[in-house]
């Protein structure tokens, strides 16, 4: 069975293809924050553990850019705790 790249899953987070990334850089986001945020990339549930590294092996290929120069995405964790039940949904008190 031979596959299409417009075929190959790269995020199963947010079902991005392997076409998706490639119009992306062809469409001038060719680094890879601006693909994580143009494509949400590393943004799902798996924080980019599954796709970062083979979109930056599609940047590679498309740009000639070796991968120390590509990167990886900036890691912006939470500023402080927050306990969940600030989350939680209030109704309205009457004044």
């Amino acid at each position: 069975m031979n596959m299409d790249s417009k075929d190959v899953i790269i995020c199963r987070c947010h079902d991005i293809t392997e076409q998706d990334v490639r119009d992306a850089i062809h469409d001038g986001f060719d680094e890879l924050e601006l693909l994580r945020r143009y494509l949400h990339l590393g943004m799902g549930p798996c924080q980019g553990r599954v796709c970062i590294s083979m979109v930056q092996r599609i940047l590679q290929e498309e740009t000639g850019k070796p991968i120390d120069q590509i990167g990886f995405p900036t890691v912006r964790p939470p500023i402080s705790n927050m306990p969940a039940k600030l989350l939680a949904f209030k109704e309205e008190v009457s004044k």
